[in-house]
């Protein structure tokens, strides 16, 4: 990891965690989109905040407003500095004061309220970061790109087909990066075409094919703290549909792009996708590059038990208890529980917050609830259970057939992928 000293002039990041998650529903219900779980043990947040640490930047704010208090908990718990390193990950929630009482009106805006809180000077730079995306990035790159091709603000970008860019900001730039036009989630496949890159900048490319290549924001910018004011000295309230197509015209706009992989967790397709590409052989990402650790809350767990289950192409997290059970591509979260005879294929198993006592159990004898976790006998395919989840016995569930926003009980389907809300409960020999 980088040290700060390496960079002369201070960085501060801005992690957005404000946003309402309404495309990635129910996961969203009692929890904002930074905080969903990831990969069996992490949460969304953890990616940002672990490409700043890794990158040698430790003066982190993480803005929020809705549904807060599972993403606070778990940073809190988290991410702990030592007195001397001078590193912090600090919450600012969405408040009332003397100068406004607005609740955040966009991500443009959710800076501009919180400029006070970050002590910055005209020299420092900013780079404001989403907390829903999946990505390796060495920010130290993208900072000494800004500083030294002079650019008032630099734009993270991906180049992307032109296929594959619906919902993203696409940009048009000139061969030495600086950007001409920036265009918010067009549609029209003509004008994304008209923004593609020119053939010297796709030579330089990982890719093949003949398809043309577009440039999409990331929605990671770097500002300098006196360009960033006055960016922001205005009425506008998003970054992206507002504050940069209006400083086009007025300052130096140049991208940085970037050629990882990198996926943008808006959907519960989206999310369900990334979980379940973790299980490849190669997965698109890594989490096992100790350079480049991905950093979560220390629970202390013992070791996941696998009681003659069959395991398939998967990934475990600790404190998990599988009896005979088949699990082929799946995601088993922490504290995971799967009984006797039970199938489970491309699932994503969040697991759950607590282990349930032996009292507990034993009170749910003769009644109507299950126990934490899949009962015995059961069958379930293309699925997301979130925490806390209670399946019975000889339940058989698959979206298969389904339209989407179906629900019966607890259980829906979105996207294709049927979902086990956080705490749902799933009744014995239920079939969906």
């Amino acid at each position: 990891m980088r040290q700060n000293s390496s960079m002369k002039t201070r960085v501060i990041c801005v992690v957005m965690g404000g946003g309402r998650g309404t495309r990635l529903h129910p996961l969203t219900a009692e929890r904002c989109k930074p905080a969903v779980p990831l990969a069996g043990k992490y949460r969304l947040v953890d990616i940002p905040i672990s490409n700043c640490l890794n990158s040698g930047l430790n003066n982190i704010f993480v803005l929020t407003q809705f549904n807060t208090a599972s993403l606070h908990r778990h940073i809190q718990d988290s991410y702990k500095f030592d007195p001397f390193g001078g590193g912090f990950v600090d919450i600012l929630a969405a408040e009332q004061t003397i100068r406004g009482d607005n609740w955040y009106q966009g991500t443009a805006d959710a800076v501009r309220q919180n400029l006070h809180h970050f002590n910055m000077t005209d020299d420092d730079l900013v780079l404001i970061l989403s907390g829903d995306q999946l990505y390796q990035m060495d920010f130290h790159e993208l900072i000494m790109q800004h500083q030294e091709s002079g650019a008032d603000i630099t734009i993270a970008a991906k180049a992307m087909r032109t296929h594959e860019v619906h919902g993203l900001g696409l940009m048009r730039v000139r061969d030495d990066l600086m950007i001409e036009e920036f265009v918010e989630k067009p549609t029209d496949p003509q004008v994304i075409d008209s923004l593609a890159v020119s053939e010297a900048i796709a030579a330089n490319l990982e890719s093949q094919g003949d398809e043309k290549f577009v440039l999409a924001s990331m929605g990671i910018y770097c500002f300098k703290g006196r360009v960033l004011r006055q960016a922001l000295d205005n009425h506008l309230t998003d970054f992206g549909k507002e504050i940069i197509p209006h400083l086009l015209e007025e300052l130096k706009l140049r991208s940085y792009v970037f050629q990882g992989y990198w996926e943008d967790i808006g959907t519960v397709k989206s999310f369900y996708e990334a979980n379940l590409a973790l299980t490849d052989v190669v997965p698109p990402f890594n989490f096992f590059d100790q350079e480049h650790p991905v950093y979560t809350h220390a629970r202390y767990l013992p070791a996941s038990k696998i009681n003659g289950a069959t395991f398939e192409r998967s990934i475990m997290a600790g404190g998990s208890i599988l009896d005979q059970a088949t699990i082929k591509r799946c995601v088993v979260g922490v504290r995971s529980v799967v009984r006797e005879g039970s199938y489970l294929e491309n699932v994503v198993m969040m697991g759950a917050d607590f282990f349930e006592t032996d009292e507990e159990k034993r009170n749910l004898e003769g009644t109507d609830r299950p126990k934490m976790g899949v009962g015995k006998n059961c069958h379930i395919t293309t699925a997301i259970i979130d925490k806390n989840a209670r399946i019975g016995d000889n339940v058989r569930m698959s979206p298969e057939g389904k339209p989407d926003l179906f629900k019966q009980g607890d259980v829906m389907v979105r996207d294709g992928v049927l979902i086990v809300p956080k705490g749902g409960v799933v009744p014995s020999n239920t079939v969906i």
